[in-house]
């Protein structure tokens, strides 16, 4: 059997398999990309950098500036973004002409991915016009997480692994951490965009805003870690659930060290904060992946005891 790495272009033709690995391959590309593309976005806001080119879309007014580092970073934040939107096009119009070779959702998530694009793209516009208002630099972080976890979501929806089942527990814990861990990078947004960090240690200004995002690690933290426990103490998970959620406890221990080590820095050291902001993501991811196979893949028992309650209530 063919793996989904292993099919070449020339054989595409008319197999619906093939086609279905390679709009696989195409999202995980996106998926990766994306999260690229949000490293090169935190490191142009560290380095102060959102507004080295003061218009938009162009840049000083030319496709391809004269460059200084801050240009460049935005300049080439700008330029990633823009592939990304090419390949969102290029999946919508893939998964409309191969939609009877993918499942029924694909060209419906497929339009949303390039709706949330769009979006993503007038607020980065916005970023630059409002001059870096701190609540479109957080709208516009939070819907670039929103766009990674539903790249994220389509390629587990695609993946070629066979599911043994998952427990109700974890459809519901999973989802909740991960609401947790999204509603905690949207407080680090605002912290980051209103330099609440800063403002707080010399100025004694927004440390409301600081702190909600430190106590905002407690819940985040043991939402995770009801995940990890109950995926330890559950002997039937499938191998790759079990691996997937064993991945958060190095996650969240790393996490919170950068966030510490960021915060008695004070900032000081911009490759901590970035650091900081994408195992945030990846943590994000891998709680969306753990969510999206943990409902793909229910268990046999507990659909039929689902069904069952469901009967009983009619």
């Amino acid at each position: 059997m063919l793996g989904p790495f292993d099919v070449s272009p020339l054989t595409l033709g008319s197999d619906p398999s093939v086609r279905r690995q390679w709009i696989f391959r195409l999202v995980l590309l996106m998926t990766v990309f994306t999260l690229f593309l949000m490293a090169v976005g935190s490191a142009t806001r560290v380095m102060d950098a959102g507004l080295a080119c003061p218009d938009w879309p162009l840049c000083f007014g030319t496709l391809v500036p004269q460059m200084n580092l801050q240009i460049f970073l935005e300049w080439f934040h700008r330029l990633l973004a823009t592939s990304l939107g090419l390949l969102a096009i290029a999946f919508v119009g893939l998964s409309v002409a191969w939609r009877s070779a993918l499942p029924p959702w694909v060209p419906y998530a497929a339009a949303a991915a390039l709706c949330l694009v769009i979006v993503q793209g007038i607020l980065g516009g916005l970023t630059v016009t409002e001059l870096l208002r701190f609540e479109i630099v957080t709208a516009h972080l939070g819907t670039g997480l929103l766009f990674f976890g539903l790249l994220a979501t389509i390629t587990v929806g695609l993946a070629p692994v066979s599911g043994g089942g998952s427990p109700r527990w974890l459809r519901i814990a999973g989802p909740v951490a991960l609401l947790c861990i999204y509603s905690q990078s949207l407080l680090g947004g605002l912290v980051s965009s209103q330099w609440a960090v800063h403002q707080c240690l010399y100025g004694d200004r927004l440390c409301g805003v600081l702190h909600s995002h430190l106590m905002g690690v407690v819940p985040a933290t043991l939402s995770v870690l009801v995940v990890v426990i109950g995926a330890w103490r559950s002997p039937a998970l499938t191998p790759l659930l079990r691996q997937l959620s064993f991945s958060l406890l190095p996650l969240v221990a790393l996490q919170v060290a950068l966030g510490w080590s960021t915060l008695q820095l004070k900032l000081q050291v911009p490759a901590l904060t970035v650091a900081h902001q994408m195992i945030g993501a990846t943590l994000l991811g891998v709680l969306v992946a753990i969510s999206a196979l943990a409902w793909r893949d229910r268990s046999p028992h507990s659909l039929k005891q689902e069904s069952s309650t469901s009967l009983r209530s009619a």
